[in-house]
């Protein structure tokens, strides 16, 4: 009578859990869907604009890169012995000169992706909006990439080009790498100076949009916003 009892109690135990989580889950959908598709469209414009201009002004400074540990861009692997190789033969300036042009055109360059950001967030559709609202921690990021990248690669390009060019970096690498790469003995994403800063530049932007959007998803209170509190909080 009692192991019967028991199994009973145990039953019951299981499938009250199964209805919480069962019930769950349409609750945070009705939280959605209690909002009009006006604010949610507008809570997460309003997110993802102040995401993408936080990160592109952390970044846009001087020392964004520079003197950032997780964004600052090292010389590539292949030139990085002969940055070693300066330093122990006294050329330690020359060395720093190198690393410090290709993240001072990281931090120059970065500042153009704002308004193509901005224009990616204006242009959203609402299942753009829907789907970043109920995807991962990183969805407004990858949103971001899919639709800005190839933008942002011409914005920058340009700009980085210019500023290796004033120290004759990139055409001595370039020579090298290009043959380097030939031989299979470089990636060729990183046989052009010029693209493999770019292509940092925008990982570091990338990485520091994800900061900020797991930042709003955690606490959308403290963003001060009662629209981003209002769209945001539904997914409590």
């Amino acid at each position: 009578m009692r192991n019967s009892l028991r199994r009973l109690l145990g039953a019951a135990r299981v499938f009250w859990l199964a209805g919480l989580l069962v019930l769950g889950a349409p609750a945070m959908a009705a939280g959605l869907d209690a909002l009009s598709s006006g604010d949610t469209a507008a809570g997460l414009k309003e997110a993802l604009t102040r995401g993408a201009e936080a990160a592109v002004g952390q970044l846009g400074q001087k020392d964004g890169f520079l003197g950032n540990k997780r964004v600052r861009i090292p010389l590539p692997e292949p030139l990085q012995s002969a940055e070693k190789a300066m330093r122990a033969f006294g050329m330690k300036k020359q060395a720093e000169e190198l690393v410090e042009t290709m993240n001072r055109a990281a931090e120059m360059a970065v500042v153009e992706a704002r308004p193509i950001l901005v224009n990616a967030v204006k242009s959203m559709s609402f299942d753009d909006a829907r789907g970043i609202l109920t995807g991962g921690d990183d969805a407004a990021t990858q949103y971001f990439k899919r639709t800005t990248s190839n933008d942002i690669t011409a914005r920058f390009l340009p700009i980085v080009k210019q500023a290796t060019a004033k120290v004759g970096l990139a055409g001595q690498y370039n020579q090298y790498a290009g043959q380097a790469s030939k031989l299979g003995l470089i990636d060729k994403k990183n046989a052009d100076l010029d693209s493999y800063v770019t292509n940092k530049a925008m990982d570091g932007l990338f990485l520091m949009i994800a900061d900020q959007e797991k930042a709003i998803r955690k606490d959308p209170v403290g963003t001060g916003s009662a629209m981003i509190k209002k769209v945001f909080g539904a997914l409590k």
